[in-house]
């Protein structure tokens, strides 16, 4: 055919084709210019829904498919492919099943466990984390995991409020059980991941781990019959107070192990845990992420910058977890020539800042970076997948259909959401700052925390924009952007984060308080340059005729306090300023910072490396500011 005869052929389209082109070319043209996020938006819906489908699915055929049913059946598909790798050697699916069911065994024949009872456990990264939980799920048990940086009076508090019938520990955590043996209740049975024992009536659970039979437990003991059972306590401190055990049902569960495959993850992919297995992040996200996708996770004892880039190249790591403190921990180690050469593609979790953000893109490579915001105890949840920098979060009109959610006028001063002359709480503008609210109801229900009913009302707001309506209020405030991004602002009331921990005040104070010297004590977060979160700060009245003992005061906090909620700053007052309703002024102490330049009052700083507080001087602010001070 002539190039005369292949011209000829366009006379016999229709007339209107060319019409219909140009029309879809001005359609694609207008799409990218006034809707640039339509595709990206439209395949992370779809997926939302797909997912939430194949669960409703189940349920309506009145199968309910639990993260752990999903490991059982993979421990029969593929028993020879690692689930994880800890220290070099790898545990196959089918591995982490037989130990796990050892220990559903041993707790089956050598303790009064029953379905529905609490077990606490009290570990760090090991899988022995992994096969204890499983174990004790596999028994229908309510595993609560506790805090292993939380201490005495705290880690007592914890356990109280989830009432557990028995607490496993860790070989690694003998001293922190010690602390708190002759205080804990006796109905509470104690086991240790040990062959033997120096302590009176504790039982050993690794002698007889290594004898138990292997066999499965029926499936009937951890059979669930409603996705809104509960099936773990992860302890978050909230808004405010001691730590609360936040309810962490079936439904809650199934929704975390999505995420990884939300964000593109695939069964080939292999995922990096450096996040203690206490947080959610790391259990749900992290270890069921993995049983999700089929996958293989590599779990690290405790994270390390200087060793975090070769191990995943060690490993052939394809995603990683992070907070926003471990990008910036990374970021701050000496350039290597081999920090690029690795397998990282997907970089899954929040708080990271923007600076941080761009130059761990620059430094690292081509590693997405997927930042989402989700509470633990919450029912909302934001992911970033377009990959906006500094966005934790995208959100539309079908969005809120499934999830609806309002960023609501808050007053800072009264510590509560502004309401109109008619009662109603008022939606903030886009571009301003706003208490994030999400409505509860049947398909979005919160939990609330257990044995604490108080505390789970104070998380609710009734009556916000009409009669009978019910919110959960995050206690975060955050700002929509006209392109419907949604941005992390700050947190409200009495908790600041710092590195990568809820920091309450209450709690801080109420150790502090407990000195024969202090009168009063009125902790807050104050921002540090080049740093994620709040340091803590305490602000302190002396009792008539005392002076500060920085030797006790030192003692006395990390005794009692995990090491991120020890204040690294501490400020001697002569009166404590107070708010119009009674509350201790916390926003201009915080707006003062820690300069002992414009602060007259006697400043003091938490010097680790002399296991003391010293005096604040011009010259200590200094190095703090240029980093010579280690925080």
């Amino acid at each position: 055919m002539g190039a005369w005869d292949e011209l000829s052929l366009f006379p016999l389209l229709p007339s209107w084709v060319p019409g219909v082109a140009a029309g879809i070319a001005s359609l694609h043209l207008i799409q990218k210019l006034l809707f640039p996020y339509f595709w990206a938006d439209l395949r992370y819906l779809l997926k939302v829904l797909v997912y939430g489908l194949r669960v409703e699915f189940y349920r309506q055929r009145g199968k309910i498919v639990t993260v752990l049913d999903k490991f059982v059946n993979l421990a029969e598909k593929q028993p020879h492919k690692p689930f994880l790798i800890y220290d070099g050697k790898v545990h196959t699916y089918r591995d982490v099943d037989r130990r796990s069911n050892r220990v559903a065994q041993v707790f089956r024949h050598h303790s009064t466990l029953k379905k529905g009872d609490t077990a606490a456990l009290l570990m760090g990264n090991e899988p022995d984390f992994i096969h204890v939980w499983f174990g004790l799920a596999k028994l229908g048990c309510v595993v609560a995991f506790l805090n292993f940086n939380v201490r005495s009076r705290s880690l007592l508090h914890c356990l109280s409020s989830c009432e557990p019938k028995i607490l496993v520990v860790g070989a690694d955590l003998l001293g922190t059980l010690e602390e708190i043996l002759p205080n804990l209740q006796k109905d509470i049975s104690v086991w240790i991941m040990t062959k033997d024992s120096t302590f009176p009536s504790v039982h050993t659970l690794l002698d007889k781990v290594e004898a138990a039979s292997e066999d499965p437990i029926p499936v009937n003991h951890r059979s669930a019959s409603n996705l809104k059972s509960s099936v773990l306590y992860i302890f978050t401190s909230g808004t405010t107070g001691l730590p609360k055990a936040a309810v962490i049902s079936h439904m809650q569960v199934l929704k975390g192990s999505a995420g990884l495959w939300a964000f593109g993850a695939t069964a080939e992919d292999i995922i990096y845990i450096t996040l203690p297995l206490y947080h959610s992040a790391a259990s749900l996200l992290g270890i069921g992420g993995c049983i999700e996708l089929g996958a293989t996770c590599v779990l690290r004892k405790k994270f390390s910058a200087s060793q975090f880039w070769s191990d995943c190249k060690k490993y052939n790591v394809t995603v990683i977890q992070y907070i926003g403190e471990l990008c910036r921990y990374l970021c701050s180690q000496p350039v290597k020539d081999e920090e690029k050469n690795h397998k990282v593609r997907l970089a899954v979790g929040n708080g990271v800042r923007n600076d941080v953000w761009r130059e761990f893109l620059d430094r690292f490579g081509a590693v997405k970076i997927c930042e989402f915001y989700g509470a633990t105890e919450g029912n909302i949840c934001f992911m970033n997948h377009t990959g906006k920098i500094g966005s934790v979060g995208r959100t539309n009109f079908f969005y809120k259909l499934f999830f609806p959610f309002d960023l609501i006028k808050y007053d800072f001063q009264k510590d509560e959401p502004i309401r109109n002359k008619d009662g109603w709480c008022e939606k903030v503008k886009k571009g301003e700052a706003g208490l994030l609210i999400s409505k509860v109801n049947a398909k979005n229900p919160f939990f609330g925390y257990a044995g604490n009913k108080i505390h789970t009302e104070k998380k609710l707001l009734s009556e916000v924009f009409k009669k009978g309506d019910l919110y959960f209020n995050t206690g975060d405030l955050l700002v929509q952007d006209h392109e419907n991004f949604l941005y992390f602002w700050d947190r409200i009331g009495d908790t600041f984060r710092w590195k990568g921990e809820n920091v309450a005040t209450t709690e801080v104070s109420d150790v502090i308080v407990m000195l024969d010297f202090i009168q009063e004590a009125n902790v807050y977060g104050v921002s540090v340059p080049d740093h994620e979160g709040k340091a803590g700060m305490a602000s302190l009245i002396l009792k008539q005729n005392r002076t500060l003992d920085l030797e006790q005061m030192y003692k006395q906090v990390v005794t009692n306090l995990p090491g991120y909620a020890c204040p690294l700053f501490l400020r001697l007052q002569e009166t404590m300023e107070m708010t119009g309703t009674f509350k201790q002024q916390k926003f201009r102490l915080a707006d003062e910072g820690f300069n002992p330049s414009t602060i007259s009052d006697p400043l003091y700083f938490l010097d680790n490396s002399k296991k003391a507080y010293i005096l604040l001087t011009k010259e200590v602010y200094e190095r703090i500011l240029s980093g010579q001070m280690k925080l």
